[in-house]
Parts: C-alpha cells; structure tokens; sequence
C-alpha cells in the first residue's frame, strides 16, 4: 500500500462525532431498560408465594412441614428464657458472620473484577490516547502550511478551464511558492503532462486530487532505502551526537529537548557546549540540563570549542554514559572557519571513541523555507550530515520544504518540532505529515 493509498484510507476512516454521540446514548438507552425491566422483574417475584418460587414441594408437603415448624416453635418458648437468648444470640452471630463473610467475597470479587476491568480500560484508553495525540499534534502543527497549501490550490483551481500550456506554467509558479522546491515543481509539472487521467479530468476536485497524488507518490518515491532510524553505540558503548546548523535555528533548544526525552527513558546523558562563541548559549545549554537534570561539560567563553569536545568525550567514556549531544557554533560569516572548526571536533571525538559520532543531525528553521535548504546543502558537503532536525513547523506555512529536502538533499526528516515544550519535539511519520498536510484538500 503507498503512502497516498495510506492518506485516503485514514481519511475515510474517520467518523462523525454525532454517529460516536448517537450510538453512545443508544447503548446508555437500551442498558437503563434492561435494568428497569431486571429491577422490575425481581420485585414481582419477591412478592410470590416461596413454595411457587422453589416449586420442590405440593400442599400436602407444605403443611406437614408448617405443623413440625409450629411445634418447633412451641418447644422453644418452653424453654428457659437465658438458652433462648443464647441461642438465638448464637444463631444471629453465625448468621451475622456467615452474612459478613460472603458480603467480604463478594466484596473482593467485585473490586478484583472492577480492578483488572478498569486496568483494561486504562490500557486500551493509553494506547488509543498516544496515536489520537501524534495525530492531534501533527494536524496542529501543521494548521498553517496546511492553510498555506489550501489557498495557493484555491486560487490555482479558481483559474482552472482547461489543461493547456498556461495550466502547467500556473502549476510550477504555485509549487514553488508552496515551497516544494523548483526541481520538484518542474518534475511533477513534467510528469502530469503525460497523465492522460488529469487530460481527462473535468472537475476541480479531480484536477487538484491528482496533482495531490503526484506530489505523494514522488515524495515516497525519493525516499525509498532512506534511514530514518536513530543510531547508537553497539555492545551499549557511548553515543555521541553532533548537531549543527546556523546560529538560531533552535540546536540548543533542540539538544535540551532530546536530552529530556532520553533521560525519561532511562538513559544516562551528558551535554557539551561546544558553542562558545555565541554569547548566552552555554548558559542556555545549562538551563536546559537543570530542567531535565543533566550533566553539562562547559568550558569558559570563547575558549576553543574542540577542547570543551575532548573533555566531554572523555567524561562520557570514562563514567560510561550512555549518549552525549554536543552543541556547535553556527556562524555563517565565515564560512571556512566554521567547517574546519566542525572537521577539528570530528576528529577529536574519532581519536577518543572510534566510531563516532553516530549521528551529526542538521538544525533546520522551518520557517525560512528555501534558505533552510541552501543551508542543508551547505553543510552536507562539509559535515557528513545523518538526518535533519526540521524546527518551529508550527509557526510557518512553509510544510513544502519537506519535499524540497528529500527530493534534493536526500537526506532524511529524523525530527519535527512543533512548539516550545520537549514533549513538542516528535519523531518525524511521513503518513502523519502527509496526511496533516493535504486532509483538507483531498476530497
């Protein structure tokens, strides 16, 4: 099943609320009858004579037993008045204990039977929780870009008559202000030439349904045998991270987050703040460890950053940590400086644990859209980049540049952030991004 295949079917799974709410009072409805009807049914049989409740015995029985009960009773009041008390005392206590003892079963019975029923419902309410709350937080996170993309469409379509020459020109220019990237933008211009099911596609709807399509199906496309997956340490060694990108784009934020996040699973972190040029981000770093209490190795300000590497390496190794995220400077005023400073920290981390870093994530600000590529290109070229760290998705109708990175950079979408709390910070779902993208497009 493809990814658009994927889109539709969620789509189409979604319901109504008011069919959720109907059936719902329709259930509350029909168990209120059945009780009153329950309810009513043992009142009616309280009243009935006991005989006809048991049907074991016939009259003559019946009266005979009534006779040897009136005798019993007779040869009781005969008796003296401290051993009728005593034993009707000794009767009312077994019957109080016997009464106790079986309120108390079914006491328990009912609270282990309300206990594993409420701890069934707990789980299966989680789980249902987690996946509504990816899906809630992509469809939120995405609102703008997904605003973005309805009316570039809009306006597009508004203009639609036919699919001729002009139709393709107006295509491109939408994509590329959507952010797709120009390469994109004249691949799926290029290919819709020769779809005969948009030549023949008369509605609006059809038309933008099939252009949707191409952009999925492309997109899934140029990620085939991408690895998405997060790297670590075999045989439970140190994992050491790199992250870089220019200068406020989020990586320090983005390292607190992370390192949140992987404390919470038990993991032991270390952060380095190799960042010591720019004023205020050891100090920024350092926060982020206090809130998720985390060790931070920092050394003074505009000391060599390679220095702070090496003593955070050694840390990490020596005291067995089990990841160290290092934080670097993103100065982009000289550009040659910066990389070979990234080379230097490289090596260092190489000479100490050799297989490191396992991963080097590149910090992109979603909302400068086609600058955050011009800068995924940049240091692609100089700094063995991994995966991509896409920030701030939230606050940008610039979604498109997920396409542009992965149709040119090949490079694959690792994270998303979309806010300022760690529990913002997702792994990146292609099907969640697709689908939180185009939902409200694709009828």
């Amino acid at each position: 099943m493809g990814l658009f295949d994927i889109f539709r079917k969620k789509k189409n799974n979604v319901e109504p609320e008011s069919t959720t709410n109907s059936e719902s009072l329709s259930e509350s409805q029909s168990e209120t009858l059945s009780q009153s009807n329950s309810e009513t049914m043992t009142s009616s049989a309280l009243t009935q004579p006991v005989m006809e409740q048991v049907g074991l015995v016939d009259e003559h029985e019946a009266d005979e037993w009534s006779k040897a009960l009136d005798k019993k009773s007779e040869a009781t009041h005969d008796l003296p008045e401290s051993e009728s008390e005593s034993e009707s005392e000794s009767e009312s206590e077994s019957e109080s204990e016997s009464e106790s003892e079986s309120e108390s079963e079914s006491e328990s019975e009912s609270e282990s039977e309300s206990e594993s029923e409420s701890e069934s419902e707990s789980e299966s309410e989680s789980e249902s929780e987690v996946e509504r709350n990816e899906q809630q937080v992509y469809d939120e996170g995405l609102k703008k870009s997904r605003t973005g993309f309805a009316e570039r469409f809009n306006r597009f379509l508004a203009n639609f008559r036919t699919v001729d020459e002009d139709f393709f020109e107006d295509l491109e220019e939408t994509l590329v202000g959507a952010d797709v990237g120009f390469d994109m933008a004249i691949k799926i211009s290029d290919e819709l030439r020769e779809e005969v099911k948009l030549a023949n596609a008369k509605r609006k709807e059809d038309v933008r349904d099939v252009i949707i399509k191409k952009m999925v199906d492309l997109y899934e496309a140029d990620g085939v045998n991408e690895d998405t997956q997060m790297h670590f340490a075999p045989n439970g060694g140190t994992t050491v991270i790199l992250f870089v990108g220019v200068n406020g784009v989020g990586k320090t934020t983005t390292i607190g987050k992370l390192a949140s996040k992987y404390q919470q699973a038990g993991k032991s972190v270390l952060l380095a703040a190799a960042d010591t040029f720019r004023a205020g981000a050891t100090k920024q770093l350092q926060e982020w460890g206090e809130r998720a209490n985390v060790p931070v190795v920092a050394g003074q300000e505009k000391a060599d950053p390679a220095s702070v590497v090496f003593e955070a390496v050694a840390k990490a190794r020596d005291e067995h940590y089990d990841i160290l995220f290092v934080d670097t400077a993103g100065r982009l005023q000289n550009n040659v400086n910066l990389m070979q400073e990234l080379e230097k920290m490289k090596r260092i981390i190489q000479r100490e644990i050799p297989d490191a870093p396992h991963e080097v994530l590149l910090v992109l600000d979603a909302t400068t859209g086609q600058n955050a590529l011009q800068q995924a290109k940049l240091f692609k070229d100089s700094s063995d980049v991994t995966g991509i760290v896409l920030t701030k998705m939230d606050g940008t109708a610039k979604g498109g540049i997920v396409f542009a990175i992965r149709n040119e950079m090949h490079l694959p979408v690792k994270w998303i952030g979309f806010g300022e709390k760690a529990s913002d910070l997702r792994e990146f779902k292609p099907e969640e991004f697709v689908y939180g993208l185009f939902k409200e497009l694709v009828s």
